[in-house]
């Protein structure tokens, strides 16, 4: 038997915890259903990889807010309605997988040592009761992927890696965030990386204000740095599902939170749950006032930017440098050079939330030029109340749901297929 990797149930995105607050606030009653999918399918695991797996789930059974994370989140999300604040304190707030949590595997072509397996996971119960299993779930299956499967890789030199990817944006004056909890290699991988992020930032103490801070609420807590993040797709989804109203689900939605948090706490929009075109009919004051800016998730970033650029300016007429453009979608230091100079030539400010390629980035051991792949794991909502959930997003690969209702609002947005050299969904780190 193995000890717990998760351990607290801070070890999540901050956005999980804004959008549990609100579901709590607004949606108590809601029941879904989630699914778990592996888009790098290519990538399967061993029975070692599965019991471990199985047994780390068990384990999040035990996990409670402690006060000293209530007060924590208290000092640090100061908006979070006090109706939640209190469920959180008390004991009713608790995760049950044994009842939650549908977990099973099927086999698979085998290699020549050992049967390899695929898994199917669903988690089912009240919505405020499962929204926090997402982020831990992804980040354990990573984990036992490359605890016993993928096993040709070592920490050697992760520290420095991470140290001189962030000294070369800070060199470059760019603002970022660590994103990288869902897909990480492993907890120890994280807890390297904020390291090395913070090794560069003591090398020079000038850099600290580009570094925004981490979406990890635990790591953000133990380095002190302010936790990062807004809300996520199955927030737009939720909303869409339980109203079946596709044509104001964005509007729908941005209501609904900012009459939660308030227009102060808006933070910044996620356009592309069902197509930025359709979201951007909706984004218009006051709301483009209330939101500081825009993440970009899905699509062609620099096509994205001109669209972003055009709306606010052109549309909207306001100021340019006024709104910022936050990158968030499989990023790396290359990448966010170039999009940051297309934000500049905009007149949008550019910001990045780099995940998988600061908690994955990996080579072989046994061959340094060779990539250890990351695997591209999501848990997505799939019904709410019983209906479908889906989502869109800004190019094809990243489409999910029931297909017939997929193709429904696409008919019902006037949603135009949309595909770019980046969004290879199977191999999203590597190409």
């Amino acid at each position: 038997m193995s000890g717990p990797v998760i351990t607290s149930l801070l070890d999540t995105d901050m956005y999980k915890i804004t959008m549990h607050a609100a579901v709590f606030t607004n949606f108590p009653t809601a029941d879904v259903v989630y699914k778990y999918t592996n888009r790098s399918s290519q990538l399967t695991f061993n029975k070692i990889a599965i019991d471990w797996l199985q047994e780390q789930l068990r384990y999040l059974e035990d996990l409670r807010f402690t006060k000293e994370e209530v007060d924590y989140l208290q000092r640090e999300i100061p908006y979070l309605p006090d109706a939640y604040i209190e469920w959180i304190s008390s004991d009713d707030c608790k995760l049950n997988p044994s009842e939650q949590i549908q977990f099973g595997f099927e086999p698979t072509q085998s290699d020549a040592n050992e049967e390899r397996f695929n898994i199917n996971l669903l988690i089912k119960g009240l919505w405020k009761d499962t929204i926090l299993y997402e982020i831990p779930v992804l980040a354990l299956i990573s984990e036992a992927y490359f605890k016993f499967v993928d096993t040709d890789w070592s920490y050697d030199g992760q520290i420095e890696k991470a140290k001189d990817k962030a000294l070369k944006l800070f060199e470059n004056e760019f603002a970022f965030s660590e994103f990288g909890t869902r897909r990480r290699r492993s907890y120890h991988t994280q807890d390297l990386v904020m390291h090395g992020i913070m090794d560069a930032i003591k090398e020079n103490p000038s850099y600290a204000k580009f570094f925004i801070g981490s979406s990890n609420v635990l790591f953000a807590k133990k380095y002190g740095v302010k936790p990062i993040g807004t809300v996520a797709h199955e927030w737009f989804m939720g909303i869409a599902s339980i109203t079946n109203d596709y044509v104001n689900a964005n509007k729908n939605a941005m209501d609904c939170w900012i009459k939660t948090f308030g227009p102060d706490n808006a933070g910044l929009a996620l356009t592309d749950t069902f197509g930025t075109d359709n979201y951007l009919k909706s984004f218009v004051a006051p709301y483009s006032d209330y939101y500081v800016g825009v993440r970009q998730d899905s699509g062609d970033p620099v096509e994205y930017t001109k669209k972003i650029a055009h709306h606010y300016h052109d549309v909207l007429g306001l100021p340019k440098f006024k709104k910022v453009v936050c990158y968030s979608d499989s990023l790396n230091v290359e990448k966010a050079i170039v999009y940051g100079k297309a934000a500049k030539e905009n007149g949008l400010l550019a910001s990045f939330g780099i995940g998988t390629n600061l908690t994955n980035d990996f080579q072989l051991r046994s061959n340094n030029s060779v990539k250890s792949e990351p695997l591209n794991i999501v848990i997505k909502l799939l019904t709410v109340n019983s209906n479908h959930a889906v989502k869109i997003s800004d190019n094809l690969g990243k489409n999910m749901g029931d297909p017939a209702t997929v193709k429904r609002v696409k008919e019902e947005l006037g949603y135009i297929e949309c595909s770019w050299t980046g969004d290879n969904e199977a191999h999203r780190w590597t190409e």
